[in-house]
């Protein structure tokens, strides 16, 4: 039996938690762009899609997509879907799984299923083309056919995101094999991969992981022109890092929007931050005061972005909302988190409010700061 078999025999919970922040995703992404659509079409785009579902019957991330769809008239109007696998056999089940969805006939845009190989070729052809506003998926058994290239073209168009699964185990391996160096070429730029090689000789596994991750967001970002942010999975059998799922994006908004949903599924908060990982249950005792990070700025809890805050802001006034917009790109706050560090900040006369906490109705014992609340940082 390949790994991809096996895979399909049962749900982990990793891939649960996978499915849940994708398809969350795709509900709030798909209601921003069809109305921004020039042509009323977004397309949902699956590369490694499998059949469909696992053999204890429930259903994976494409047939739980197209329920997404057929259940809601908006996007059972305008979303196009196309769903590849490199293996015939997938594929062909697949399109029963499909076929047998109740109500399939009602999409306005039949699903489409390809039986490609992910690779230089269908990286072209997403280069050449013009897409509509498309949200891609790419789920890799390893690291064959993920590429640079590929998920570049996959995010030129308008109101085009990527989200894929980056199985760090083998990436971590790879990067030293001489046998996938092209692979390892491929992902990371030839440059990048060689300084890489050398630099990781002499790095702890905790430091190694850390910076090919970072390394690997550096390569998305395109010089700071596209916004990457990773969420951890920790092995379920062993206490190590086995994945990252990794969202690419061109706009502020998706990633805001990605930032709270990698959030809310989080294992674990530090002081009301989230750690952007799951963990299973088994090892949650472990990890239980410990703040997980993803990139090496990603470790300040609330009263440290409070100071932060105080710093950066010094002298300015500026609504709440635009606090949170200038600031939490490449941290890991999501916009509650800025609230509660200004609250905290008012609660201590560090900053004054307009209008003031006494003037501001309370909820569940809480003043609330709304987004135009005025804040005014001390010189």
């Amino acid at each position: 039996m390949t790994n991809s078999t096996e895979f399909f025999v049962s749900p982990r919970e990793q891939s649960k938690v996978k499915t849940a922040i994708l398809t969350k995703y795709f509900g709030a992404w798909s209601k921003i762009m069809i109305p921004r659509s020039k042509s009323g079409r977004v397309a949902y785009i699956d590369l490694f899609s499998g059949p469909g579902k696992f053999e204890t019957g429930e259903h994976s991330t494409p047939l739980i997509i197209l329920e997404k769809c057929i259940s809601n008239d908006d996007l059972r109007k305008s979303v196009v879907t196309i769903f590849n696998d490199a293996d015939p056999k997938l594929t062909k089940d697949l399109e029963q799984n499909i076929q047998d969805l109740p109500n399939i006939d009602t999409l306005a845009y039949k699903p489409q299923v390809w039986n490609l190989v992910v690779g230089d070729e269908i990286a072209k052809l997403f280069s050449k083309n013009s897409l509509i506003p498309t949200l891609a998926f790419i789920d890799p058994w390893g690291y064959k056919g993920l590429t640079t290239n590929l998920v570049n073209a996959l995010i030129k168009d308008f109101g085009s995101d990527c989200v894929f699964f980056f199985n760090y185990n083998r990436i971590n391996m790879g990067l030293t094999n001489a046998l996938v160096k092209d692979h390892m070429d491929a992902l990371f730029g030839v440059e990048r991969a060689e300084k890489m090689r050398t630099k990781v000789k002499s790095l702890s596994p905790e430091e190694r992981e850390l910076y090919i991750v970072n390394e690997l967001a550096e390569t998305l970002s395109d010089n700071g022109s596209n916004y990457v942010l990773p969420f951890r999975f920790l092995d379920e059998q062993k206490h190590k890092t086995s994945h990252y799922l990794i969202f690419v994006s061109k706009h502020v908004l998706g990633y805001s929007i990605m930032k709270d949903i990698m959030a809310n599924e989080s294992t674990l908060k530090n002081d009301g931050v989230a750690s952007f990982s799951y963990i299973p249950v088994k090892h949650i005792e472990r990890h239980r005061n410990v703040q997980l990070s993803l990139l090496s700025q990603y470790e300040r809890p609330l009263d440290s972005l409070g100071r932060d805050l105080l710093s950066v802001f010094a002298g300015q006034t500026l609504t709440v909302e635009e606090i949170y917009q200038k600031h939490h790109v490449g941290t890991p706050f999501v916009k509650a988190n800025y609230k509660e560090a200004l609250r905290r900040l008012e609660e201590e006369n560090k900053i004054s409010a307009d209008p003031p906490a006494e003037k501001r109705r309370p909820r569940k014992g809480v003043r609330t700061l709304a987004d135009n609340v005025k804040i005014t940082f001390p010189k």
